[in-house]
């Protein structure tokens, strides 16, 4: 684990994780809790989330023209890893998935869809992959708007089948941290 990833996993232990007992999106209940927003929320989370997406794209997406995912917990992680890797040089696009469609105007699912053109190459962001469920409706929803989702990139994986079920429907899941880092 290099500096900027140990660090990160500090702040996500100081930020975002809590052991009390919760149920998760998925609807499955658990003994801990990762608010990921927390920490893609805080300045230098933020900056070592994009930074750590950025450097994982450049190596195992390096087609890749945008990156995008479920709103709420993919927002900051979009706008970190756009930014971030502007910075570098890369000019990635980003996109937010909508829970449902916008009920008025273009009732659309996706929002920034704008700038990318057809068959255009993605990776899909999640702060935390559990069952996988919001990871694959975020490919659903980019490949009907015309992207070509190339993998999925997680902050955590909680090892709770969210990776067999995305290696099942034929994406390649990475993940910065899973739930052993956090001890667990």
């Amino acid at each position: 684990m290099n500096d900027k990833e140990k660090r990160l996993l500090e702040l996500i232990k100081l930020l975002s994780y809590e052991k009390r007992d919760v149920v998760l999106t998925s609807g499955k209940k658990s003994n801990y809790y990762i608010d990921g927003k927390q920490t893609t929320l805080d300045p230098e989370g933020a900056y070592l989330v994009g930074d750590l997406f950025t450097e994982l794209i450049k190596r195992e997406f390096s087609d890749a023209k945008g990156v995008g995912g479920i709103t709420l917990g993919a927002d900051p992680i979009v706008s970190a890893t756009i930014v971030v890797g502007y910075q570098k040089g890369m000019r990635l696009k980003g996109f937010i998935v909508r829970k449902e469609p916008k009920g008025h105007g273009t009732d659309a699912w996706i929002e920034g869809i704008k700038g990318f053109k057809a068959n255009d190459p993605v990776v899909i962001v999640e702060d935390v992959v559990t069952t996988g469920g919001s990871a694959i409706k975020a490919v659903d929803k980019a490949q009907e708007a015309g992207l070509k989702v190339l993998g999925i990139i997680a902050i955590v994986d909680r090892l709770e089948g969210g990776r067999e079920f995305i290696e099942s429907r034929g994406y390649k899941l990475f993940s910065l941290f899973t739930k052993a880092d956090l001890g667990e």
